[in-house]
């Protein structure tokens, strides 16, 4: 049964700090690209980070490159620890609009897979 489960969501003041984890299992955590998505109430879901598989494959246990959305690249930073089949997203200098659900996604363009999270709420507000 593949499940994807994210923790660390929780209210924090502006300028404040929020790691989120995302426990990956029932997949080969090391073939998929890991990326942390987020939606904004009335808003669409955008991308907000990915960490590729080590060079396109399987092995290594921080993973391969990372991309982030413009308005977050200077803040946030993607990682991944495949020995413990987890992805992270530290979160700092939060500011109000970083308010959203935070999902995360597990997606193997070789496998033809992709995998979701039921979300972990981040609210940025003093």
């Amino acid at each position: 049964q593949v499940r994807v489960v994210e923790s660390g969501g929780g209210l924090v003041q502006p300028g404040g700090s929020l790691r989120l984890s995302c426990a990956g299992s029932g997949f080969i955590f090391n073939m998929y690209a890991m990326s942390w998505y987020r939606q904004a109430p009335g808003k669409e879901r955008e991308l907000v980070a990915t960490v590729t598989v080590t060079g396109g494959r399987t092995g290594g246990s921080t993973g391969g490159s990372t991309n982030y959305a413009d308005s977050m690249k200077d803040r946030f930073t993607i990682s991944r620890d495949n020995a413990k089949n987890t992805v992270y997203l530290q979160m700092n200098s939060l500011k109000p609009e970083d308010t959203a659900m935070y999902y995360c996604n597990a997606r193997s363009a070789f496998l033809r897979r992709d995998y979701w999270g039921q979300g972990t709420q981040v609210t940025v507000s003093s």
